[in-house]
């Protein structure tokens, strides 16, 4: 019999949680998600205002789109942090926009590990003894708790996050205004979390637009932009993986290699190619983004001596 690796055991389980949520919301199952997309229109919508001359960021961390090897962002913010490289400039997409939302608002990377090392998955996306809730309740409870309900524009770091709109995958930023309703927004999964409606238009996951929105960095004023890819390798794909999989990830890379040249520094952890939940895979996303990020640090180091010179 072909022995079953941990990683593999997880990824399956996370896979069977995520088919049974989407057969839900498509199902019409879900609390809210049969026409019931969360809407805000209210003076704390999120919304977007360019940074003026004097407020411009000259440091940009970007955090890319991953699902759960978003969990390899924190090593690379462990290391930084070890390293005394700060950013005043944070643009996440997705699970990067979650992750990025507790780093600007100062959460040191050691409590978003742990964080992250105690996540309950069920409660996370949804499922519960009582039903589902896949309308993104969670995650929006999830940013609150961990960012005191601060605005985009009331962190310790300039915080901003990214959306693609429902019709056409259009990329929205987001800088001002509620942070939970924006990062709910750039998580929404199509098929798996309902959409969220701001000022009138629907948004959905910010990967579905740029997966790593390192040209986002730039347009926002950053003098140094340092990204982080957890999108898996090509080289990594194996024979057997489903073919609309590999489809969207080669999609994937290209849309991510078409803005590459606009970052000073490139982080790409392996991670694998099957992603999970599981505490052994959480600290292997973990490990391999600090790995990554070290081996980055002379790039990173060189970047900073230029815009200091």
């Amino acid at each position: 019999m072909k022995k079953v690796s941990a990683t593999m055991r997880s990824f399956q389980a996370w896979r069977k949680l995520l088919a049974f949520a989407s057969a839900a919301l498509t199902a019409g199952m879900l609390p809210g998600c049969s026409g019931g997309i969360a809407e805000y229109s209210g003076p704390d919508a999120p919304t977007f205002a360019p940074y003026s001359a004097g407020q411009q960021p000259r440091i940009a961390l970007v955090l890319g789109a991953g699902g759960p090897r978003g969990f390899a962002h924190i090593g690379v913010l462990k290391v930084l942090e070890a390293n005394g490289i700060e950013p005043d400039l944070v643009v996440g997409a997705s699970v990067g926009a979650m992750i990025g939302a507790m780093y600007a608002n100062g959460v040191p990377a050691a409590e978003i590990e742990q964080v992250a090392l105690d996540l309950d998955v069920k409660r996370f996306i949804g499922i519960s003894t009582s039903g589902l809730s896949g309308n993104g309740n969670a995650v929006e409870r999830f940013v609150v708790e961990r960012t005191g309900g601060k605005p985009m524009d009331g962190f310790a770091r300039k915080l901003a996050i990214t959306a693609a709109t429902r019709n056409g995958n259009a990329l929205t930023i987001f800088n001002r205004g509620n942070t939970a309703a924006a990062v709910r927004a750039s998580s929404a999964t199509p098929r798996q979390f309902s959409p969220v409606r701001i000022l009138g238009v629907e948004y959905h996951d910010g990967d579905e637009a740029e997966p790593v929105p390192i040209r986002s960095a730039r347009d926002l004023g950053a003098r140094v932009v340092i990204a982080v890819d957890v999108s898996a390798h090509i080289s990594a794909i194996p024979p057997d993986a489903p073919t609309a999989w590999t489809v969207r990830d080669r999609h994937r890379a290209a849309k991510i290699q078409a803005q590459a040249s606009h970052a000073d520094v490139m982080i790409h952890p392996d991670l694998g190619y099957y992603a999970g939940m599981s505490p052994e895979y959480r600290q292997m996303c973990i490990r391999r983004g600090e790995d990554a990020a070290r081996a980055a640090l002379p790039k990173i180091r060189a970047a900073l001596l230029r815009l200091n010179s």
